[in-house]
């Protein structure tokens, strides 16, 4: 997997303790990665990271990433052979409700990374992970490229932009010619799995409506998303740092990672199939409808993902029934305490891989 180059490396993780991070970071153990993590804490109660036992497995760091002190410390201290940079304020809700904080993670924090591998003089590959939301979205109906303009009209996407702007500028004053470390990166939209419990999602919900016996109530039936697992994205980031590690025409690039179009499917849809996986028998009583909200489908944000095929052959590997089972199928072992959970998400993994070997998928090889 990933041409094996992750195993016996070192990896530092920001954000380790999130969904998409606690994800990532079992799959860098199970490639034989040493994980480092830097996170401020448990971002909700419960959390996947807890509740699979992640961190009797790595080195494990409570520290904010808006604390440049202690984090160019531990980059000097751990000589990471690779850095993925995930710690974010990642809600859009909150970014309404602590807009400051929402800027000074998203951004300052951002800079705090890059500025402390300014400073590294070891060889270092690092991935920076921005947001589908770094788009100017101007409401049309294809993809975007990364070439197209980035912005914001709401503190969080404004968040992301100027992120991204960070980023850029750093590369081109500090990251050319013969500097050690070299960086890319990664963009993606929503994603759903096993172990969410942010606020504001719906899979969260209807998993705890459920596990509790209650019917979850839903507002907008027809509103279309494009239901990513979560690793999807991940193996896009995975495949990028492999192939930054080996292609030096990929430092300072841009990657969208998103899901195939098939994979939009209406919210009421994407319940009927989850209460399915659940066990209802009359899937009509895991949810009631209790508006309907007009949903315009213009303003779908999609991202267009030729680039990443191009040049690090990745493409979307799972089809959306696929997505539906791994999603069910985690909840439900949570729930109803079928058994361990990192062995569990582990197991998932290695399906998700073995989906991958199945199709071909270029990361998939153990070398190019």
């Amino acid at each position: 997997m990933f041409s094996n180059i992750y195993k016996n490396k070192t990896v530092l993780v920001t954000g380790h303790t999130g969904f998409k991070g606690s994800w990532l970071t079992a799959w860098l153990l199970k490639l034989g990665a040493k994980v480092i993590g830097f996170s401020k804490g448990l971002p909700t109660n419960p959390s996947m990271f807890s509740e699979i036992g992640l961190e009797k497995h790595i080195k494990h760091i409570i520290a904010d990433i808006r604390d440049l002190k202690k984090l160019t410390q531990v980059i000097a201290d751990e000589k990471p052979d690779f850095v993925f940079h995930l710690a974010a304020q990642a809600i859009v809700s909150t970014s309404y409700t602590d807009p400051g904080d929402t800027m000074t993670t998203n951004v300052v924090g951002t800079m705090n990374v890059l500025e402390a591998l300014r400073k590294h003089t070891e060889a270092c590959v690092a991935v920076m992970i921005t947001s589908d939301k770094c788009y100017d979205n101007v409401e049309w109906i294809w993809g975007y490229r990364e070439t197209d303009h980035l912005g914001g009209k709401d503190v969080y996407s404004g968040s992301k932009g100027a992120a991204e702007l960070v980023i850029k500028s750093y590369f081109h004053s500090f990251f050319q010619n013969d500097h050690p470390v070299k960086l890319a990166i990664g963009r993606a939209g929503n994603v759903i799995g096993g172990g969410d419990w942010a606020q504001d999602r719906i899979v969260v919900d209807c998993m705890r409506a459920w596990s509790e016996k209650r019917i979850v109530e839903i507002r907008s039936p027809q509103a279309t998303r494009p239901w990513q697992h979560v690793l999807e994205p991940l193996s896009g980031y995975l495949a990028l740092g492999s192939a930054v590690a080996q292609k030096k025409e990929l430092h300072g690039e841009a990657f969208n990672f998103g899901p195939r179009a098939e994979q939009n499917h209406t919210v009421v849809e994407l319940l009927h199939d989850l209460a399915k996986h659940w066990g209802f028998d009359n899937v009509d009583k895991a949810y009631k409808i209790t508006a309907d909200i007009p949903f315009h489908e213009a303003g779908l944000l999609k991202l267009n993902c030729d680039k990443a095929l191009f040049y690090i052959k990745w493409e979307s590997n799972l089809f959306y029934p696929e997505t539906i089972h791994l999603v069910s199928d985690w909840y439900a072992a949570y729930y109803r305490k079928y058994g361990d959970m990192y062995s569990l998400t582990l197991d998932q993994i290695s399906e998700y891989e073995q989906f991958g070997v199945e199709r071909s998928r270029a990361w998939s090889e153990s070398s190019n």
